[in-house]
């Protein structure tokens, strides 16, 4: 009886604590889209340029080190909107170019299409009863594919690896998103920072991905 009782109670426990983390990310990605699209508006309104490779890289890779060496204490939010403030940033000097071309409609379509993946990938996610774990290693795999893609993407410049990279780029997000998705929810990630990031990152990817793709075959 005590046994059972005990088992129980643990069972809930868990559950609480995976329904508080999956509220948490969803709550702290909603703020940081949204902020993230405020800083995009701003950039645009603004026409700053675009920072080269160097600056994206440092302040991608650099403020993502910190957001999550901060996770567990209160400079991990701190630097979770420097993070998505610093890429809404990077996206300002895109969306101008789209619109100074005369593709304001793509812009449109891209988001959607994001909204739609992520919405999408994230419900099958948290309904299928199938266990993807199974994703882990397929996106390291992916990973390593998409990293080699992008360094013979600086060097060739070609519009088809480009595409080529851009779809990989859609597979690859709505992967890591039904992955982290699965993960919070069956324990497996327990800090609502880390996920926040991951599933950031995933969503910012897929509307960049789709806006190439869209732009390459809208391109007259």
């Amino acid at each position: 009886m005590n046994n059972s009782m005990y088992s129980r109670s643990n069972t809930e426990t868990g559950v609480l604590q995976t329904n508080k983390v999956l509220k948490n990310t969803y709550a702290l990605l909603s703020m940081t889209l949204l902020w993230s699209a405020v800083v995009a508006g701003v950039s645009m309104a603004m026409n700053l340029p675009r920072p080269n490779i160097i600056i994206m890289l440092v302040g991608f890779y650099g403020l993502l080190f910190l957001t999550e060496k901060n996770r567990n204490n209160g400079m991990g939010l701190v630097f979770t909107f420097l993070f998505t403030g610093f890429l809404g940033y990077t996206l300002g000097p895109i969306l101008n170019m789209y619109v100074g071309a005369g593709m304001g409609d793509v812009i449109v379509t891209a988001l959607g299409g994001t909204a739609l993946a992520f919405l999408g990938s994230s419900a099958y996610a948290l309904t299928t009863k199938r266990d993807l774990s199974f994703l882990g290693g397929l996106l390291m795999a992916g990973f390593v594919v998409l990293l080699i893609g992008m360094v013979a993407n600086i060097f060739l410049q070609m519009p088809i690896i480009h595409l080529a990279m851009s779809g990989m780029f859609v597979l690859f997000s709505t992967g890591v998103i039904m992955f982290t998705t699965q993960q919070i929810i069956r324990g497996g990630e327990t800090n609502y920072i880390s996920a926040t990031v991951s599933l950031y990152v995933s969503i910012y990817n897929l509307f960049i991905s789709l806006l190439s793709i869209l732009g390459i075959m809208n391109d007259d």
